[in-house]
């Protein structure tokens, strides 16, 4: 991204500050610090800092306002299914006012409970999730060094103004956008911008053309780390005006997805809608016509049966399970370092076909190490990654025992520790590195050797020649005790500029001449490392007499230098990553790597972890530019490794997998990943590593940067999704049981005996308020405990569900209507048992009756609950994993038990007692329908195997 019109960008506090539009990086440090009125030796006094920060405002990013409370209140109710819900409460009120308000509208009352209970539920769960984000985002406020009034001074990050002069030294984060006015051996980290693992040897010299981000040497900027070396700089740009701010202005403009189940659980309420509706008015014009209805009594009846009805279609505790369940499996992520912003997300992992995830910190470690030391007597393999320095040395699969390839591997990770600014050291268990994570590759390297830390410990230094873009090498002069006795310069840096300085080459404890053979060998050795997608330094000395150190110690030292060998290096991949991949692989979702890192390195560590096949290249950003729509699409079928690119392309790349049909799931830490973070389908930052904008975009962070976590969490996604599927089929062919009972009790009222059973105007199978009790007491209970069902079968041995597979699919939908069916034949069945008529004689009253269908249809329910925990394992399997539902369906029995026979409840319900042979009867006819779903099943599974 451009970062010409520095000024451009924000307002000014005055004129003085105007500094023309020019990219900063094209000018001369001296030109850019005359026009923002500043002094590179004093640097700016504290009035004027204060007058510029009230100007252009805090060196912050613009956050999102806050949303008010009673928006994220009204949010909660923002819901097809709430929709349908509070049309009910209407018409509950209008039916209960047409009766002449008598006594409470119970109706009503439970269904608006019902509401608030789920908008409550999902408020307090957003809330918990905020406020999880913002504790990991509560880190120490950042500072910075600056000259202020001559003096330098340590200030909030936030504070920075245009034209403070920063002071830069290793370990620093940069608080803002600067151009280099000095520099000595400076390397800045700048992974989390540009995604390159590598840090940037910086240099003031202005640049003599425009150059990509990565490539602005003369510049520094927000959000990057100063790995090595010291410098000052003149502050260009800060807050919005910044590169980050620049990407955070980005994702203003890129819009959210919605996830799989939101889209088709809008798409259940609209049927849903639709259905009660027709279903409804049906019922109620059969009812009429059927009893003859005339009188405004007769008409309220009608009206408050299909209240009933609508009630009954529709799953009052659907918004509110589906909220329940959703939060425990966000609960259940967070206890595995997952922190899940939105509800939806968790069930959008489950769906994941793409895992788009970045290189550096989230596949890698990101911590240099070697791996490789090549010389001139063979080649030796270092063990361990990481800054921990455990492992051991081996040659040809053994146990490094050779007395010449140790001498010369001990040389050669001697003197890399010896040619070196870093520092290693351990803290509370923790082995951590300051300075350029390359240098500190050396120390933990030689550390695996015995011996050679202690060795290295003898020496003490006497000067140096710093690395410079330009040598692509450093030199230490190091010696034994006192300065005037001999020296010995130790030189590492880029091979092939070190052979040229070098005459012999140590073998074994000889030194013998480096003639065109062995000069071609270790130039072999280097572009062999190099095909591997390792990093090559190599390491060389020479012996000083006493008449070079009095003569002064400068770059003529360095030559007629001993080759010594050659190390490879590679910012290792994370061990746990290889397994998550095959993991993530035989689940059905494919893992791409997207890095801004060399497309070489790039290859290798994606064939190391399984992602690509050792034969496969990576396609760079360049590469990525000269395609077209159609063809960008055609690459992202086939090709899962990406390298060098840019933010613009991470977002190409997760557009053409989506406009494919896939579900993508990008994975990122760095500044540059926050776009494309936010238009994937669910966005994962880490929490470790990740920055305060990527953080803001992502739907989830990962608090451990653990990449088997997203993994993980794809399994619970789908243990999820699979325990949805298990509710909404037994919430859907329970209530088709309610309504086709009440239907078909209508229309076949002279049938089963009811039309003569009382002399009511209207007479129907089921009371309103028992219609309601059946919701309110079978649906959420067990559909609860279906909610946290635990895995019944290997959900990870299963391709990904498509986008164009519906939740509720066309054998569901048969399961739910002939459940539906059974469940209402077993109801009418029971009334016409103990009726008079019908098609069985019976002798109780219609009150009795009505009570032992009402019961029939509680129990069918129940039953029920355990038929849909699986559409094709029959409902023996693993029947007792879930103690909270053999909870539910007992509660639920006791509290039937108690609307049948406590004397208050059965005025309120409109219940009889009935005897041990009504109870009897109720729950045998009532088990019909697990017998009916075994025997459906068991044909299934036949026609399967068949």
């Amino acid at each position: 991204m451009d970062a010409s019109n520095f000024d451009g960008r924000r307002s000014t506090g005055s004129g003085s500050l105007t500094a023309g539009t020019r990219d900063p990086a094209l000018r001369d440090a001296a030109d850019v610090t005359r026009d923002l009125s500043t002094d590179p030796t004093t640097g700016l006094s504290t009035a004027e800092a204060a007058r510029r920060l009230a100007a252009d405002g805090p060196n912050a990013l613009r956050g999102k306002p806050p949303v008010a409370l009673w928006r994220k209140v009204l949010a909660q109710f923002q819901d097809p299914l709430i929709y349908l819900l509070l049309v009910a409460v209407v018409i509950s009120l209008v039916a209960w006012g047409a009766e002449g308000a008598a006594g409470l509208p119970i109706d009503a009352i439970v269904i608006a409970a019902v509401v608030v209970l789920n908008a409550v539920l999902g408020f307090v769960q957003e809330s918990r999730a905020e406020n999880a984000v913002a504790a990991l985002q509560s880190m120490t406020a950042a500072g910075a060094t600056v000259l202020r009034d001559g003096e330098l001074r340590t200030v909030p990050a936030a504070e920075l103004v245009r034209g403070d002069i920063l002071a830069l030294s290793e370990g620093d984060a940069v608080g803002a956008d600067a151009r280099l006015i000095t520099a000595n051996a400076l390397r800045v980290s700048e992974a989390s911008l540009t995604g390159e693992s590598e840090a940037v040897l910086k240099d003031p010299a202005t640049l003599a053309e425009p150059a990509p981000l990565g490539d602005r040497l003369d510049m520094v900027y927000k959000g990057t780390a100063v790995a090595q070396g010291v410098g000052r700089a003149v502050v260009t740009a800060t807050g919005m005006g910044t590169e980050m701010g620049a990407i955070a202005t980005m994702l203003d403009e890129t819009q959210e997805s919605v996830s799989p189940l939101q889209k088709e659980i809008a798409a259940v309420s609209k049927l849903l809608g639709v259905s009660v509706i027709v279903i409804a008015v049906v019922v109620m014009v059969v009812t009429a016509i059927v009893n003859d209805a005339s009188s405004l009594s007769e008409f309220v009846t009608v009206l408050l049966l299909g209240v009933s009805l609508a009630v009954a279609a529709v799953p009052e505790g659907l918004p509110a399970i589906l909220s329940v369940v959703l939060a425990i499996g966000v609960q259940q992520m967070a206890r595995r370092n997952a922190v899940v912003k939105k509800l939806h997300s968790v069930e959008t992992l489950g769906s994941a076909t793409v895992i788009a995830s970045d290189k550096t910190g989230t596949l890698t470690k990101n911590e240099m190490t070697i791996q490789r030391v090549v010389t001139a007597s063979g080649e030796v393999e270092l063990t361990g990654v990481g800054y921990r320095p455990a492992g051991e040395a081996r040659h040809d699969g053994h146990e490094l025992i050779d007395p010449a390839l140790v001498h010369e591997v001990r040389l050669v990770l001697g003197g890399g520790s010896l040619a070196n600014d870093a520092q290693l050291r351990e803290h509370d268990g923790e082995w951590q590195i300051q300075g350029d994570p390359t240098e500190a590759a050396f120390l933990v390297a030689a550390h695996k050797l015995d011996g050679t830390v202690e060795r290295a410990g003898e020496f003490e230094r006497h000067g140096e020649v710093p690395f410079t873009s330009e040598r692509k090498m450093m030199s230490a002069f190091v010696g034994r005790g006192a300065p005037d006795g001999a020296l010995t310069v130790v030189t590492k840096g880029a091979p092939d500029v070190l052979l040229r300085r070098c005459a012999a080459v140590q073998v074994g404890d000889d030194v013998v001449p480096l003639d065109g053979t062995r000069r071609a060998r270790a130039l072999d050795d280097v572009e062999r490392l190099s095909a591997e997608a390792f990093r090559t330094l190599g390491v060389a000395y020479r012996r000083l007499d006493e008449a070079a150190v009095r003569d002064g110690l400068d770059e003529a030292d360095e030559q007629e230098l001993v080759y010594v060998g050659v190390v490879g290096i590679i910012d290792p991949p994370r061990a746990e990553v290889a397994d998550a991949v095959a993991e993530a692989r035989r689940a059905g979702v494919r893992v791409m790597m997207i890095t801004g890192d060399h497309p070489t390195t790039a290859a290798r560590i994606a064939a190391d972890l399984g992602i690509a096949g050792h034969a496969d290249r990576a396609v760079s950003g360049t590469e990525l530019d000269e395609l077209s729509a159609e063809e960008l699409r055609e690459v992202t079928r086939t090709t899962s490794v990406y390298a060098r690119v840019a933010p613009q392309h991470k977002l190409q790349i997760v557009d053409a997998l989506q406009a494919d049909q896939q579900v993508v799931a990008m994975t990122g830490d760095g500044v540059n990943d926050a776009p494309a973070l936010k238009s994937a389908d669910i966005g994962i930052a880490m929490g470790v590593t990740g920055t305060e904008v990527t953080k803001e975009a992502s739907k989830m962070i990962l608090g451990d940067d653990n990449f088997a976590t997203i993994v993980a969490a794809v399994r619970q996604g789908r243990v999820i999704f699979d325990n949805i599927k298990k509710f909404l089929r037994y919430l859907l062919s329970s209530n088709m049981g309610e309504v086709f009972t009440v239907f078909f009790g209508v229309v076949l009222a002279g049938v089963i005996g009811l039309a003569g059973a009382s002399d009511e105007a209207v007479v129907v199978p089921l009371l309103a308020t028992q219609i309601l009790w059946i919701n309110l007491v079978t649906d959420s209970g067990p559909a609860l405990a279906m909610g946290v069902d635990p895995e019944i079968d290997d959900v990870m041995a299963r391709r990904p569900r498509q986008l164009s597979d519906r939740i509720i699919d066309r054998r569901m939908w048969t399961g739910i209507l002939s459940i539906g069916l059974v469940m209402a034949a077993a109801t009418l069945l029971t009334i016409d048992i103990f009726l008079p008529g019908g098609l069985v004689e019976g002798s109780d009253s219609l009150e009795v009756a009505r009570t032992a269908g009402f019961t029939t249809l509680v129990f069918a329910q129940l039953f029920n609950a355990f038929n849909s925990r699986s559409e094709t394992t029959s409902a023996f399997h693993r029947l007792f994993v879930n103690k909270w539902l053999w909870a539910a369906v007992a509660l639920a029995a006791l509290l039937q038990v108690a609307i049948v026979e406590v004397p208050f409840l059965q005025t309120a319900f409109g219940t009889a007692s009935l005897d041990l042979a009504h109870w009897g009867v109720s729950v045998l006819t009532a088990s019909a329908v697990l017998w009916f779903d075994e025997l459906r099943k068991v044909v299934w599974r036949a026609r399967q195997r068949a």
